[in-house]
C-alpha cells in the first residue's frame, strides 16, 4: 500500500486534493444543512484546505518533478498553516478563556468594517472559536482538522522526499523526470 501511494506521486497528490475537497464539502454540509456557523478560525482552516486542494491538484497535474516539488511544497506550507490554526482552536476549546467575548460573525465584520480592519479581526478569531458545536468519536471539528492537516503535511513531506525514479502516476511507466 505504501509503495502504491508513494510510488506514484501524481496519484498521491490527486488523492490528497480529493480528500480536501471532500472535507470542504462536509464543512459546507455542516454549515448549510446542520446549521453550524463557522467561526473566524474555521474560515481560516477552510482557506487552508482550499489552498492544499489547489496546490495538491496542481502537483498532480504537472509531469515534471521540479514543478511538482514547487506545488507540493506550497501544499505542505498550507497544511502546516492549517494545522497551526486548528491547534490554536483546539487549545481554545480545551482551555476556554474565563470571559468569553462573543464577537461578530465573519459576515458582520466584513459588512461593518473596512476590509483593512475586518481581515485582521477574522484571523484573530473571537470567543466563538472556543465553542464545541459538533463532535465525532469525542473529537471536535478543530481536532479532526488538526489531524487531517498533519496527515496531509506528513504525506507531502514523504512525497517530496521520495526522490529517485518514481512512477509518474497514471501511465504505469517509469519516468526519468519523476
Amino acid at each position: 500500500m505504501i509503495q502504491w501511494f508513494f510510488g506514484a506521486p501524481r496519484r498521491a497528490f490527486g488523492l490528497i486534493s480529493l480528500a480536501c475537497v471532500a472535507m470542504l464539502a462536509f464543512g459546507l454540509y455542516l454549515q448549510h444543512v446542520v446549521g453550524l456557523e463557522p467561526c473566524p478560525m474555521c474560515v481560516v482552516q477552510r482557506y487552508a484546505l482550499v489552498a492544499v486542494a489547489v496546490f495538491a491538484g496542481l502537483a498532480c497535474a504537472v509531469r515534471g518533478r521540479g514543478a511538482r516539488t514547487v506545488w507540493g511544497g506550497l501544499g505542505l506550507l498550507a497544511s502546516v498553516g492549517g494545522a497551526y490554526t486548528a491547534a490554536q482552536q483546539s487549545w481554545l476549546q480545551w482551555y476556554p478563556p474565563e470571559f468569553v467575548s462573543c464577537g461578530r460573525d465573519i459576515y458582520g465584520m466584513i459588512e461593518s468594517f473596512p476590509l483593512q480592519r475586518a481581515i485582521p479581526m477574522i484571523f484573530r478569531g473571537s470567543g466563538d472559536c472556543s465553542k464545541v458545536d459538533w463532535t465525532f468519536l469525542g473529537l471536535s471539528i478543530a481536532n479532526w482538522s488538526f489531524i487531517a492537516f498533519t496527515v496531509f503535511a506528513l504525506l507531502a513531506i514523504g512525497l517530496l522526499l521520495s526522490g529517485g525514479r518514481a512512477q509518474d502516476g497514471y501511465s504505469g511507466k517509469v519516468s526519468k523526470a519523476a
